[in-house]
């Protein structure tokens, strides 16, 4: 069990902690992809224009794009999110990736955004969230990397994850992640949005509960009034759960 969030209801006087079951920020699938195919198909776009990630003060250092499904298949266009419900279709560098082509036909759901990130090395991009990217929001997103290495710290929920090349992938976005290339070499993912349907549910529960795809909790702050009212309130209670929440709040005091 894990504490995923801490609900404090000071009505009446009496303090609920709500615990609920391990979230899933991260899982890594049971089947993966040919890395060799992977890195050829790669090579056959590479020379293509790489478009700077629109978002430059989200990144310190370099972060490109190659679009393979984009927004009515613009090669200009590297949006995921579209507020206008605009259709994704294979960009015109697609046809000339055949395993790529393979990759995506694997996952029997509609497809969004797909795109080749390119991190360069010493890069990094800063924690952030991403809007409404999660599997209990129905769109959800999968990294496969191409070219990585060991000193690739990505961190989803403060928790490091490794990924190597040819896995698959998936991050609930909708928690703070960031990466960090501390090697000299480039990174590059392939970066597959998608829409949840049946299908995906078969292969998602078959790895993790359906439980423990849930929306990611909102930070909240408290007052150092209310800090103080919130540990004379557990105080009144007798677990280890609530004395690690005594600690927790205390810390916040200090």
């Amino acid at each position: 069990m894990e504490l995923i969030e801490k609900m404090i209801n000071l009505k009446n006087s009496v303090i609920t902690v709500y615990y609920m079951a391990a979230i899933t920020t991260s899982l890594k699938f049971s089947f993966g992809f040919d890395v060799q195919k992977l890195v050829t198909d790669l090579e056959q776009i590479e020379q293509s224009t790489w478009v700077s990630h629109f978002n430059t003060g989200g990144y310190d250092g370099e972060w490109n794009v190659i679009p393979l499904y984009s927004m009515n298949g613009s090669m200009n266009n590297i949006y995921a999110y579209d507020p206008n419900n605009s259709v994704f279709l294979p960009t015109p560098l697609l046809a000339d990736c055949q395993y790529f082509q393979e990759v995506l036909a694997y996952f029997q759901c509609s497809l969004q955004s797909v795109r080749i990130l390119k991190l360069k090395g010493g890069s990094r991009i800063k924690p952030h969230r991403d809007h409404d990217l999660g599997y209990d929001k129905h769109v959800f997103r999968l990294h496969v990397p191409i070219v990585t290495n060991e000193s690739v710290e990505f961190l989803v929920d403060k928790k490091r994850i490794f990924m190597n090349a040819g896995e698959c992938w998936y991050i609930n976005a909708g928690y703070i992640h960031s990466v960090h290339n501390k090697s000299t070499e480039d990174r590059v993912h392939l970066v597959i949005d998608c829409k949840r349907n049946l299908w995906t549910d078969s292969l998602f529960f078959s790895h993790a509960s359906e439980d423990s795809f849930i929306e990611a909790p909102t930070e909240r702050k408290y007052s150092q009034t209310d800090i103080k009212r919130i540990i004379e309130e557990l105080k009144m209670q007798d677990s280890p759960a609530v004395k690690a929440l005594i600690q927790e709040f205390s810390a916040l005091m200090k």
